[in-house]
């Protein structure tokens, strides 16, 4: 049984599926989010588990939160931030149609959520004394954008901060033992990509686009490697970005 303690952000999809899969490794979760009734679901199935609810955009909520697992295992040893948000409701879209609101609202629900909680979890490692495990969450659009079905250029900008700011991040604190490394899926089946789900038109092109998953890939097919990203096994990989996209960038 692993003595490891991962702190989750976010309690559905690929989170939810990191959360299950490090569970069943003999890991210890803590869950973070807003959604009480779901967060407290999620950690019932876990063997060894704790939840906090939290608005990921209060710097005082996310202390307040790290402080609850510290409390509940004693130690934290990585952390997947995994919270997010889709904009496209809030007024994102092509630059030219993005309301400033839906900027805000994107930038926030993506960006800031990582600082917030990238700069909790590197504030607890270097006052221990440093070690630790950071991935943070971005998006193949930040890199590789589809112009017919997903321009929506706040959620590319608010993941392409992510990246740059996990590279940053990997460099300043090598030397105190803290990897910082992102993950960037494709199309994947989860709540925030119900309109995709729903639309005929948009599954067709995925199954080409996608063409290793022949389609969305599902939550777990992420929540793998985020949890190799995190172990020890990937000890010596920091500053990178990883792509998990059934061929999304090459298609």
């Amino acid at each position: 049984m692993s003595d490891r303690v991962l702190l989750v952000t976010g309690s559905s999809g690929i989170a939810a599926a990191a959360a299950r899969l490090a569970g069943e490794r003999g890991e210890s979760v803590f869950i973070v989010g807003r959604e009480e009734e779901q967060g407290r679901a999620l950690a019932a199935q876990l063997p060894r588990s704790g939840f906090a609810v939290c608005d990921l955009l209060d710097e005082t909520q996310v202390a307040a939160a790290f402080s609850a697992c510290l409390q509940r295992f004693g130690r934290l040893d990585a952390v997947f931030q995994a919270a997010g948000i889709s904009g496209r409701s809030f007024g994102d879209g092509p630059i030219h149609e993005c309301s400033s609101e839906g900027w805000d609202a994107t930038m926030d629900g993506n960006a800031k959520i990582a600082f917030l909680v990238s700069r909790a979890a590197v504030r607890h490692w270097l006052a221990k004394g440093g070690g630790g495990a950071l991935l943070n969450m971005a998006s193949v659009l930040a890199f590789a954008p589809q112009a017919q079905h997903f321009a929506t250029h706040a959620y590319a900008a608010s993941k392409g901060a992510i990246v740059a700011m996990s590279t940053a991040m990997a460099a300043c604190y090598a030397p105190n033992g803290i990897r910082v490394n992102a993950i960037a899926p494709a199309l994947v089946r989860t709540p925030m990509s119900a309109r995709s789900q729903a639309d005929n038109e948009i599954q067709e092109f995925i199954r080409r686009k996608q063409p290793l998953s022949n389609g969305m890939m599902e939550p777990d097919d992420v929540a793998r490697t985020a949890l190799f990203l995190l172990s020890d096994d990937a000890r010596h990989i920091t500053g990178q970005t990883i792509v998990v996209d059934a061929g999304w960038t090459i298609s």
